[in-house]
């Protein structure tokens, strides 16, 4: 009743910070995420620029109203009305759209087949799961043995599925209708890694391969890549929009978690489950205390805590009721130099952000300790 009550007034992600890398969408994104109480950090890693100027989008649309194909699959949206739309501009939009109700069209999704009504088409079919696995089984079931399929492309990779269809004799022809390219500015993607190597973010969020590749690319340029791969293992949940969009990730041994549909509703829902999982709950001085990236709930009350704080409490969380030394605490404050007396002045704002000054312990010429209800002291004796 208590964490309804406390996520209810604060939102589940109240205290912790999301990377999130998109480009499109990601003010959505972002959106849903402050809805639930989370900080955002945005970095679109990529941006998608639309080929309606491109030789090569112009080429694959003549080349599909000169020799009409079999089959068309459209798998996006926003890809499927740009190539509409660019069709539009060039003059054979009419004939474009003349041309694709001749032939078998696959929508993958629901989005798709809006936008492929929107056209004045109907498709033939849709998957209900909205996975190109299933477009592949379906295409692979029928026979594709000397037919001739186009794909609309949307930058994104399609592990296997080109290589399946024409592995089973099938003609397959893409069309790019946008292409990634690096953002213009690469300083939010830099601040975002050296977010994520320093624990600065709790999560980061996918919603293409490219993004993914891409951010790993940023950091193996920077020299970061290790780090940034532990802190990924580790401490930053890597969160992903759908499988295709892991691979990058996985192929360097990341896990990562995902939703079961692949929207940004259910991406933003599975953080909202993950992230206070991974939190640490403990009772100190009569209290109950949840440790988050950047924030504090005592007794339900949220309470952000500098950088600094937040520093010393996690070392004293790692050992809860323990002596921790002031050396020891110094070097958990990040570039504190040698000076002890930094523990000192970094502590006395911790407990006055904390909002409760007996939560934490002076140890005279000890150190500090979390001053942990006796009854939880063999719990945590071994910690």
């Amino acid at each position: 009743m208590y964490e309804e009550q406390q996520s209810e007034e604060h939102g589940p992600l109240a205290g912790f910070t999301v990377g999130v890398t998109a480009a499109r969408r990601a003010d959505e994104l972002g959106a849903l995420l402050q809805r639930r109480g989370a900080s955002v950090l945005r970095a679109p890693v990529l941006r998608i620029v639309p080929l309606a100027d491109d030789g090569e989008l112009l080429a694959a649309t003549k080349d599909l109203i000169d020799r009409v194909p079999d089959v068309v699959v459209a798998t996006t949206a926003i890809g499927f009305r740009g190539w509409i739309e660019a069709a539009d501009g060039w003059g054979l939009g009419e004939v474009l759209v003349d041309r694709l109700r001749g032939v078998e069209l696959l929508a993958r999704g629901p989005k798709v087949k809006g936008a492929v009504r929107a056209a004045g088409l109907t498709e033939d079919w849709s998957p209900s799961s909205e996975s190109m696995a299933e477009v592949l089984d379906r295409l692979l079931d029928e026979g594709v043995e000397g037919r001739r399929i186009v794909i609309q492309l949307h930058g994104e990779p399609l592990p296997g599925f080109v290589e399946a269809l024409k592995a089973a004799g099938a003609e397959v022809v893409g069309v790019p209708v946008y292409r990634w390219m690096p953002p213009e500015d690469i300083a939010p993607v830099d601040r975002l890694l050296d977010a994520a190597v320093s624990r600065g973010v709790d999560a980061v969020t996918f919603t293409s391969a490219p993004a993914a590749q891409s951010l790993l690319s940023r950091a193996d340029e920077r020299g970061l890549l290790p780090e940034l791969l532990a802190a990924l293992a580790h401490d930053v949940l890597p969160a992903c929009v759908g499988p295709v969009t892991a691979l990058p990730l996985q192929a360097r041994g990341v896990d990562t978690v995902q939703p079961e549909r692949f929207r940004l509703g259910p991406l933003v829902q599975i953080l909202c489950q993950e992230l206070p999982a991974r939190t640490r709950a403990l009772p100190i001085a009569g209290h109950h205390v949840e440790i988050r990236g950047h924030a504090v709930l005592v007794d339900g009350a949220l309470r952000p805590v500098p950088p600094a704080g937040m520093s010393l409490l996690r070392a004293l969380s790692r050992r809860p009721g323990w002596v921790v030394a002031r050396a020891d605490l110094l070097r958990a404050l990040p570039g504190a130099g040698r000076d002890e007396h930094a523990v000192e002045t970094a502590m006395a704002r911790l407990r006055t952000a904390l909002g409760a000054p007996k939560l934490i312990q002076t140890v005279v010429k000890r150190g500090y300790r979390l001053a942990l209800d006796p009854a939880s002291d063999a719990k945590y004796a071994d910690a």
